[in-house]
């Protein structure tokens, strides 16, 4: 039996990796599998990119993310990550207030909506770069007025892009999913495992061939 797991699992990378971002749910996606993470958010006005294509949209904000945060890291791996809901060919990005909040609810009560998350891994002394998309499609249950009231003054929604976490409180809000959970909280881990791996940042190593019984 293994008494301590994260001790063991604290040696994935083998590059050293900046995640261009803030949110403390794509930082604990990837700590949770081991990878060992440095945190310097990207400074970018967001809004400058006006792209309506959605998988186009998220890629851009993903590229320019890690390339401003590489600015300052030339010689390291930087992940930029951007996500955003898309419904009836509507960008939702993160709502501005509670009205606003509200009125987000409204558009993805009682239907289907997809999430979007691109991410960039870059480095930008070796010139080298993967960018990728993922969608996820989620239904969302019907709710009443005092349902998304009720959600949105438990303050959840103000940082999440659709005025959303599917990881909080707001999982009651989803009947239905089509695809990557993880790409909806933020990241989708299984896709972005795969591209470190192809870029060697991290190795999946034997640990001393020790198996659990």
């Amino acid at each position: 039996m293994i008494s301590d797991k994260r001790s063991l699992m604290e040696s994935i990378n083998t590059e050293k990796l900046i995640l261009a971002s803030k949110s403390p749910r794509r930082k604990e996606l990837l700590e949770q599998i081991g990878i060992k993470i440095k945190i310097s958010p990207s400074n970018i006005d967001e809004k400058r990119v006006s792209i309506k294509n959605p998988e186009e949209h998220v890629k851009e904000l993903s590229f320019l993310k890690a390339k401003n945060t590489a600015l300052s890291y030339p010689e390291f791996w930087i992940l930029g990550a951007d996500t955003i809901v898309v419904v009836q060919d509507r960008i939702l990005g993160k709502p501005q207030s509670g009205t606003d909040a509200v009125r987000m609810l409204n558009k993805l009560n009682n239907c289907e909506h997809s999430v979007f998350t691109a991410f960039c891994i870059l480095n930008q002394k070796a010139d080298s770069m993967i960018i990728k998309c993922v969608e996820t499609k989620v239904y969302f249950k019907h709710l009443t007025d005092q349902e998304i009231r009720w959600y949105v003054n438990t303050g959840e929604p103000f940082d999440k892009a659709g005025a959303y976490g599917i990881q909080g409180i707001g999982a009651f809000l989803v009947k239905q999913i089509s695809g990557s959970y993880t790409n909806v909280v933020g990241l989708p881990l299984c896709e972005t495992v795969e591209a470190l791996m192809n870029l060697n940042i991290i190795q999946f190593k034997d640990l001393n061939h020790h198996v659990i019984h």
